[in-house]
């Protein structure tokens, strides 16, 4: 079996988790997504590299708080809403308290419910407002911030199993491993490290301990996770790694 090239897998995550166009790569083989998981942080990273050159020519143009929406407003572009409907499709049926099974046809239901769109619009105000918050440690928050939002998703795939048997959640738990677990974890650690110093570390630790609070609350709720819910580990793990770098002591 060859062995998986690390611009093409990096490539792989970004065609994922991202509508950014890459014409040079060719088309998915089998075990492409597999070799892509561990590179997830990196094609996070990459995102968060993008919003910090959109902020920096934004501040030449414009007063606060414009940069900062511009932002925001560009990170949900670049993933196509993707983890954002994760998260309102898991909100809709963790929330409505009903059986498992009924829980988990609400999260296929393509309609928003009430739920749902708190969710959303909680975790656009609070994105919004830690990075007005962070003051000049915006840069390394905006960068480090996708990173570890898709850290987390790893960390349920790997860590916790599949609420189906089939769909997207149930693929990405089977071609993932522990190996992939610990390059992801070594990739958010080096990136959070080399961005922030010890407020990265501090995200990292609080992005995995909440990371897992969340995943252990739905797989007792739904059995397991699903493509839903990975997307709304990684939301809310942004607004963590955002959270805990614009507190008052760092920023």
């Amino acid at each position: 079996m060859p062995t998986p090239n690390p611009l093409r897998s990096l490539g792989e995550a970004l065609r994922f988790l991202t509508i950014l166009p890459q014409p040079w790569l060719p088309p998915s083989a089998e075990g492409s997504f597999a070799a892509a998981l561990p590179f997830f942080p990196l094609a996070g990273l990459v995102i968060g590299g993008l919003l910090v050159a959109t902020g920096a020519v934004a501040n030449l143009l414009w007063f606060s708080p414009v940069p900062t929406a511009l932002i925001v407003v560009l990170w949900i572009i670049l993933t196509s809403g993707l983890h954002l409907d994760g998260l309102s499709d898991t909100f809709d049926g963790v929330m409505s308290w009903r059986p498992r099974e009924r829980k988990l046809e609400i999260m296929r239901d393509s309609r928003i419910g009430a739920m749902g769109a708190l969710a959303l619009a909680a975790v656009v105000l609070l994105k919004v407002s830690f990075l007005l918050a962070a003051g000049a440690m915006w840069w390394p928050a905006v960068l480090i911030a996708p990173a570890l939002g898709r850290w987390a998703m790893i960390y349920g795939i790997v860590r916790f199993p599949s609420a189906r048997a089939d769909g997207l959640g149930q693929s990405a738990r089977a071609q993932a491993s522990m190996i992939t677990l610990g390059v992801a974890a070594g990739s958010a650690l080096l990136i959070a490290g080399l961005a922030a110093g010890l407020p990265g570390l501090l995200a990292v630790l609080s992005v995995t301990g909440v990371a897992h609070l969340l995943a252990t609350w739905w797989t007792r709720a739904l059995g397991g996770l699903t493509g839903d819910t990975y997307g709304a580990l990684c939301e809310l793990s942004e607004v963590v790694a955002l959270a805990v770098i614009s507190l008052r002591i760092f920023a």
